[in-house]
């Protein structure tokens, strides 16, 4: 060998050693952890940031089994097993594996989300070792988590729109009217003032009147004329949800509460936050709904049906009934300490027949909406049927009053209603006594003197003739009447009204 080739290669070797340093530089600036293992899965290199992650520096490593070291448990917390592992796994397939949610170990004990990929190093056709470039995902799982999160809220929020808006349908439907609110009677203008007093408060409400009166015309006006107005004043008919699904109704439930829960549902309670609950009938409520009831009402949270976790709501309470919630409280039927919530301000809703001088302004009202949706031209009602009207006991209220002036109106030929015999029976034209309790649903006839039950028989087989004896469904008597039909047929047998043929 001669000189010149001696220079050569001394100049091959500066060459080749320049390039792994320059190699060994480019795998130390890499942003993501880098190490290599043989065919053991023993690490034969680390760079600078697969050191910075884990902890564990080269001296640590070299010669050691990194899976053993850093990737010994899976997500789970399970012992992850080198058998199982995708690292190992490029050892004897050859092929390229990638994991996107995995976890390394620190050496201080704690560990972060990886993500990496193990490429195997080949010398011909011969496995000699990997290389596994990873990186720590823990702000990407952060973010995932809170996006998770966002969404999850964006899909109650809807489902909570949702279900408001078929509430709102539903009200909308109903064509609620502030205007239906008349009167210039003493008594009903001294109820006015009070719910303008009680209005601006958080006080609950209970409204005391018979069928048909007009309770939830007065809750209305409560609610809007609150601090809670641009909330939503969502309503429940206690009286006509079945018992087995009340509870469901008020608190509402989780998926698979109980057969035909397909999804989790929000109740009235989560509907009407930061508004108002309406209850009406709470007579209706069974025992162990008050009790829940009543916790409601003291510490503002529930569980709903079927769930563990505490919902807290700001609610305000305002209650409806025909019957004496008092008296119920003494025979057991209802709560005493319920009722004494509920009763914090109480309203009283005056009988039509109370406030007889109102039934021509209420009467002139219901003819011009009448007009309207039937289509006819009807300007007043004969100074004979208003004489009528004003000796008739109204059992059923206003409700009643708006069912007989319609069927009138349909009947009438000209456009001054007249109320004949069959519409309004003159046998029923008797002035009935004052505050006469709601004897359409409350079993009284064995205390009640003998007109009273007279009046109450006279009149139920007026409304069934008038209906022509259809109990139940649209234009039935107890539509008319505006009781469930089941009490209607109660009555009937109680007070031997039949048919007769």
């Amino acid at each position: 060998m001669n000189h010149s080739d001696t220079v050569t290669d001394s100049s091959c070797n500066n060459e080749l050693i320049q390039l792994m340093e320059l190699n060994t530089l480019i795998l130390e600036s890499v942003g993501d952890g880098v190490y290599g293992i043989d065919t053991n899965g023993c690490t034969t290199f680390s760079n600078a940031m697969s050191e910075r992650l884990t902890g564990w520096n080269k001296s640590d490593l070299l010669g050691k089994n990194a899976h053993d070291m850093w990737h010994h448990t899976t997500i789970d917390g399970c012992q992850y097993h080198s058998v199982d592992c995708p690292i190992h796994a490029t050892l004897k397939d050859g092929l390229v594996h990638q994991e996107q949610n995995e976890l390394f170990w620190r050496k201080d004990g704690s560990s972060f989300p990886v993500e990496y990929t193990c490429t195997p190093m080949m010398k011909g056709r011969k496995i000699v070792g990997a290389v596994v470039v990873f990186k720590d995902i823990t702000q990407r799982k952060q973010q995932e988590k809170a996006l998770t999160a966002a969404l999850n809220n964006v899909k109650k929020l809807k489902q909570q729109l949702q279900a408001e808006n078929n509430y709102l349908q539903d009200e909308i439907k109903s064509n609620h009217n502030h205007s239906n609110i008349i009167g210039k009677h003493p008594d009903f203008i001294k109820l006015l003032e009070e719910v303008e007093q009680v209005a601006p408060t958080d006080a609950s409400v209970l409204i005391h009147g018979e069928t048909g009166t007009g309770k939830e015309l007065i809750a209305r006006a409560v609610h809007d004329n609150s601090n809670r107005k641009d909330k939503p004043l969502i309503k429940v008919n206690c009286g006509a949800i079945s018992e087995n699904l009340v509870e469901s109704e008020l608190f509402g439930h989780e998926k698979g509460a109980f057969t035909g829960a397909i999804q989790d549902r929000q109740g009235r309670f989560e509907l009407a936050n930061g508004g108002t609950l309406f209850l009406d009938e709470v007579a209706e409520l069974p025992k162990e709904t008050q009790t829940k009831l009543l916790r409601v009402l003291q510490e503002q949270e529930f569980e709903r049906v079927g769930g563990t976790k505490t919902i807290k709501v700001n609610v305000r309470i305002l209650a409806a009934s025909h019957k004496n919630l008092a008296q119920l409280c003494e025979t057991g039927e209802f709560r005493q300490d319920l009722f004494y919530r509920l009763n914090v301000f109480p309203l009283f809703m005056p009988a039509l027949r109370e406030r007889k001088s109102d039934i021509p302004l209420i009467a002139d009202w219901i003819i011009k909406g009448l007009a309207k949706k039937l289509g006819k031209n009807i300007t007043g009602i004969s100074p004979d049927s208003i004489k009528r009207m004003m000796t008739y006991p109204w059992i059923g209220n206003i409700r009643e009053l708006q069912n007989v002036l319609e069927r009138a109106a349909i009947l009438s030929k000209t456009n001054i209603i007249e109320l004949s015999e069959a519409v309004l029976p003159v046998s029923m034209a008797i002035t009935a006594p004052e505050r006469t309790k709601n004897i359409l649903n409350n079993d009284t006839s064995k205390n009640d003197n003998t007109s009273l039950v007279d009046v109450e028989t006279a009149h139920i087989t007026a409304v069934l003739n008038q209906a022509n004896w259809k109990i139940s469904g649209p234009g039935g008597a107890a539509e008319v009447l505006d009781v469930h039909p089941n009490t209607l047929r109660s009555r009937m047998s109680k007070l031997g009204i039949k048919r007769n043929n």
